[in-house]
């Protein structure tokens, strides 16, 4: 923090810079530029599968793990779905393509939560490889993305004072002259 001397001799207290928004940096760094990619190719690849060799490995499946089958990829398509609108949202953010108040309302409306695989380790293990892999890199992705929202949040929702800004208002306060 800077001091200026007023020409009465007095110390003032320049009015302090906003503490730099982890949200808003985070969007346009490179992590999240491969977060972005890394996550819409997993959407894609997963389309794919599930639209292709998933659906013929399926209809080789037990009627049980068939089951376990068609609920798990049910449930990975929604967790995927949501990183991918979250991921949109976080980029339309800061690409000043929608306001804060915008991406407020779009964090309202899909609800991030952590997610575990429901099924018990035998039922999991009867599904083909492929999509036991596809559930793993998207619960690892999906817990990523729960708490980047969590970290994001915090800056989108209500923007927190800072203690140190406090202290400034303060001090400046202090030396005004009545």
């Amino acid at each position: 923090m800077a001091m200026e001397v007023d020409r009465i001799g007095r110390g003032r207290v320049e009015e302090a810079v906003a503490p730099l928004s982890f949200g808003a940096t985070f969007v346009k760094s490179e992590s999240f530029k491969t977060l972005f990619r890394d996550g819409m190719a997993l959407v894609e690849t997963t389309a794919c599968y599930l639209d292709g060799d998933g659906r013929a490995e399926s209809n080789r499946l037990s009627r049980k793990a068939a089951l376990a089958y068609a609920s798990e990829s049910m449930r990975l398509t929604t967790r995927l779905m949501q990183v991918a609108s979250w991921l949109l949202v976080q980029r339309a953010l800061a690409e000043g393509e929608i306001t804060p108040a915008q991406a407020r309302r779009e964090r309202d409306r899909v609800k991030l939560a952590p997610q575990e695989r429901p099924l018990p380790d035998d039922q999991f293990e009867e599904m083909p490889e492929a999509i036991r892999t596809l559930i793993a890199q998207s619960l690892r992705l999906h817990a990523r993305v729960v708490h980047l929202d969590r970290l994001l949040g915090e800056g989108i929702s209500t923007p927190a004072r800072s203690p140190v800004s406090q202290q400034q208002r303060l001090l400046r306060s202090m030396f005004e002259i009545e």
